[in-house]
């Protein structure tokens, strides 16, 4: 039986986990950072679950998948982000990094899926 809510989704919960742990990464960042690096960080993040439930709802494949496909952007976005905060010296991103490559591998096989049962 498939998901009812955009929330029952394996891949949106761990965007949604992975999207928490941004926020509370960069709470420990500079202040300086606040308008910059801290603002992109979580507006790039929060695109990700945001576009996940937002597909969600959507009827055909093409609408789905441009959604998906935008938080597949936003999730790279992210990816940046965190290796920029890790090289400045902002804090170990690496867990959250491997967070991300499972949120990743995650929407790749969530967007197959359409793919392959949402037919032509």
């Amino acid at each position: 039986m498939g998901a009812k809510c955009f929330n029952q989704v394996l891949v949106w919960q761990k965007a949604h986990q992975l999207t928490l742990n941004v926020y509370r990464y960069t709470d420990g960042f500079p202040r300086r950072e606040i308008y910059c690096l801290i603002s992109q960080m979580r507006r790039a993040m929060i695109s990700v679950p945001a576009n996940i439930a937002e597909g969600f709802k959507k009827k055909g494949k093409a609408d789905k998948l441009r959604y998906m496909n935008i938080a597949q952007g936003s999730l790279e976005e992210s990816r940046y982000y965190l290796i920029l905060a890790g090289d400045l010296g902002y804090g170990n991103s690496e867990s959250l990094l491997f967070s991300l490559e499972e949120v990743s591998r995650l929407l790749e096989g969530y967007i197959q899926g359409i793919i392959k049962n949402m037919g032509t």
